[in-house]
């Protein structure tokens, strides 16, 4: 058997790394996409049993994605289609997850969208400094 229920935090990252490669490689053999169905149905196990991400802030869930995943806020700009101001206003709390956005890294994480939609306390955005008018 080619694969087995998920039981290290090793073989969880080997097998999102092949999920990527299958999914990056845009085969439409039946063969490859039942594959892309198993080890997707086996890394949301993993998660379900080994994640609290149904109490986790979504910005810190996506902090913590990003890490594991090695990427920088301009990976997941070029991921999402998005800005990196985008990407930066969202993982310093100033801007909310876009239903875009969501469905985004709900995809590229094989993740729920529930993950990244629950409500979170935002810090507002940066005020500018307004110039004074000279008279």
């Amino acid at each position: 058997m080619k694969y087995t229920i998920i039981k290290t935090r090793e073989q969880y990252h080997a097998y999102c790394n092949k999920l990527e490669e299958l999914a990056v490689s845009g085969s439409a053999d039946e063969d490859i996409l039942d594959e892309i169905d198993l080890i997707t149905l086996l890394i949301e196990k993993w998660d379900e049993e080994n994640t609290n991400f149904k109490a986790m802030d979504p910005v810190i869930l996506l902090q913590s994605l990003m890490k594991d995943h090695s990427l920088k806020s301009k990976d997941l700009a070029d991921i999402l289609h998005v800005s990196p101001s985008v990407v930066s206003e969202i993982l310093h709390y100033r801007k909310a997850f876009s239903k875009q956005v969501i469905r985004g890294l709900a995809e590229h994480f094989k993740l729920r969208e529930e993950a990244f939609s629950k409500p979170y306390k935002m810090i507002g955005p940066i005020k500018k400094p307004t110039k004074k008018a000279v008279s």
